[in-house]
């Protein structure tokens, strides 16, 4: 993309707040009017035309509001009514959206299972939400059988199959296909808003079990209204969605968004760099859906005739990294990238509309009345913001590292400043922060540590549970992995801290995915040494074979944690820098064991 001028920067921003707000200001004004009438409306408007793909199956805008309506049946006979969960396991296909769609019809919510867990993990994602019904792809069958011992949800789901398989579970989709396709007669349905819950929607896990996250229907309006609006979405687009449904950006977002533009969707079941710049080439997508790892991965596949035929006009997603984000753009010859920042369950949403590199959004001074996210003063130690002399926060001087929150308000009129919470209580209070700026305030805490510059731009630093403090100093796993990942030789990188028996705070750690050609230890210790002051550096390597990601690509630091160093208790090769050679040499156990009693200090 060309670089703006400032007064270019300024026209973007506001060009597209304004879009943003204009496909959403219509939301609570008419409560009653909900996602599945919504999808009514544009199969009556587009009938026709092709709403969404996939190599399973495609449906036209009539053919998904039809199949929406015959789950809707199914899940009336089955005795699901207003307030009642269904939970659905599927891979990413069409009828994923007609299932949810159909649910939400006749009242129920629908808890999105996150296709990647088994045993105890996703027996603890089906209890939390307490469902009637479980819906389970044929495609994971075993993982459910494998969760069914330690679902402690009472009565017990009864479990449904989608798709042949071998369990002896009935058949979701044999039993909707017996019903007709029309609407359930309004008296049979109840009165929905935009105030009843529609989903739930589960955190990545990465810092442990996943929390339920509580998604109502004007949520579900504003996202795929208010992505619709800021992307500008066109009837003629097409975007590629290949992250899973089971999360916001691919569920909702990608999946949702185009529909309310009367576009269409490409839906594929996983991501693959390989295949990506020929599949969106092959199916002519406009639009692309990311995920910062997602982009990092593309950089590194070899060069391809596809990726300069592609019709990409903008790519829309969050975690773009700096040190990614000039190579994907120039490579690729991105015409916009639209990098967001949002919580599923939060109320901090930012945008970066003017493609200001590494920024995740802007909230300038004169919308700040009408976006009150603040940065505060953390106290990484204590693992709480900073109060002064008067019991309130303090909020962080342009620049300044702090975590956003945003303000809580229960004002009927600004419903985005809610937070709705989680299925767990206790999860919901302990993201809520009271007593910040003035007695009986409330802001959510989105657990993320960010700056803000003088003109409003905010830069994610890193999660507050991944920063660590050592030596006296905070450090960022984010930009630690930044530093190492352009090392050449490396193929992945998972920065992280570990306590260390004797030692205040904890010592830097990076797990290593090399290349196939090696890697140069002592070339990256100068690397390093040149790149982060004496604090920031790993002071243990640890070499893998592959890393640990959630669904969405997202690093799983927790096990690594938990392992930390100890050579008797970890398999893999790993490497202390030395501080009497200057190099990363091999560690063993009697070169922990002097560590730790200190008589070796880091």
């Amino acid at each position: 993309m060309a670089a703006r001028s400032r007064l270019g920067r300024e026209i973007a921003c506001l060009a597209g707040m304004l879009r943003a707000l204009k496909a959403t200001t219509h939301i609570g004004r008419n409560r009653s009017r909900v996602f599945p009438h919504v999808l009514a409306e544009l199969a009556g408007t587009h009938r026709g035309r092709t709403a969404l793909i996939s190599e399973r199956e495609t449906f036209t805008y009539e053919e998904l509001n039809g199949r929406a309506n015959a789950y809707a049946r199914w899940a009336r006979a089955n005795g699901v009514g207003k307030g009642d969960t269904v939970a659905l396991m599927m891979a990413n296909r069409p009828d994923y959206v007609a299932f949810w769609t159909g649910v939400l019809r006749v009242g129920g919510a629908v808890a999105l299972l996150n296709t990647n867990l088994t045993g105890q993990a996703l027996a603890h994602c089906v209890s939390i939400v307490k469902p009637k019904h479980v819906v389970v792809g044929a495609d994971f069958e075993a993982a459910y059988a494998s969760a069914l011992p330690f679902v402690s949800s009472e009565p017990a789901p009864k479990v449904w199959r989608h798709g042949p398989g071998e369990e002896g579970w009935p058949r979701v989709d044999e039993a909707a296909a017996e019903l007709p396709q029309d609407a359930l007669p309004e008296a049979e349905l109840p009165a929905l808003t935009i105030e009843d819950r529609a989903l739930y929607i589960y955190t990545s896990g990465t810092t442990g079990l996943p929390k339920a996250a509580n998604i109502n229907h004007y949520r579900l309006m504003a996202i795929s209204h208010g992505f619709c609006g800021a992307m500008g979405i066109r009837p003629d687009d097409r975007m590629y969605d290949c992250l899973p449904m089971y999360h916001t950006a691919g569920g909702v977002i990608a999946a949702c968004s185009p529909l309310i533009a009367g576009a269409s969707v490409v839906i594929r079941e996983k991501f693959q760099a390989s295949r990506f710049w020929d599949d969106v080439v092959e199916s002519g997508c406009t639009l692309a859906q990311y995920i910062g790892e997602l982009c990092r991965y593309l950089v590194h596949t070899p060069e391809c005739e596809a990726e300069k035929r592609h019709s990409l006009r903008l790519v829309c997603g969050n975690g773009l990294r700096p040190d990614v984000w000039p190579q994907f753009e120039k490579r690729f010859r991105i015409p916009v990238i639209l990098e967001w920042y949002a919580a599923t369950e939060g109320n901090v949403a930012l945008f970066n509309f003017d493609g200001t590199e590494g920024a995740i959004g802007r909230i300038a001074w004169y919308v700040k009345r009408k976006f009150p996210v603040k940065i505060v003063r953390f106290d990484i130690e204590a693992g709480e913001p900073v109060r002064g002399p008067d019991g309130l926060c303090v909020e962080c001087a342009p620049d300044e590292v702090g975590e956003a929150v945003g303000q809580i308000l229960n004002d009927p009129s600004k419903p985005s400043a809610r937070f709705e919470g989680y299925a767990d209580p206790e999860a919901t209070r302990r993201k809520i922060l009271t007593d910040a700026f003035e007695k009986g305030d409330r802001w959510f805490r989105t657990g993320d540590l960010m700056r803000r510059d003088a003109r409003g731009y905010f830069f994610f630093i890193d999660r507050i549970g991944d920063t660590f403090r050592w030596k006296g100093e905070n450090v960022a796993t984010s930009e630690v992995s930044e530093a190492i990942s352009v090392f050449p030789g490396v193929k992945d990188v998972n920065v992280y801290g570990v306590a260390l028996p004797g030692y205040d705070g904890r010592a830097g750690m990076a797990t290593i995915v090399p290349e196939e050609e090696g890697l140069d230890l002592d070339g990256l210790h100068a690397h390093v040494a040149a790149s982060l002051p004496p604090f920031a550096r790993p002071a243990v390597l640890r070499i893998a074979g592959a890393l640990d990601l959630t669904g969405t690509l997202k690093q799983r630091k927790v096990d690594l944690v938990r392992e930390g160093c100890d050579p008797r208790t970890v398999d893999d090769a790993m490497f202390l820098a030395h501080p009497a050679t200057g190099r990363y040499v091999p560690l063993d156990a009697a070169l922990y064991d002097a560590v730790t009693s200190q008589r070796l200090r880091l």
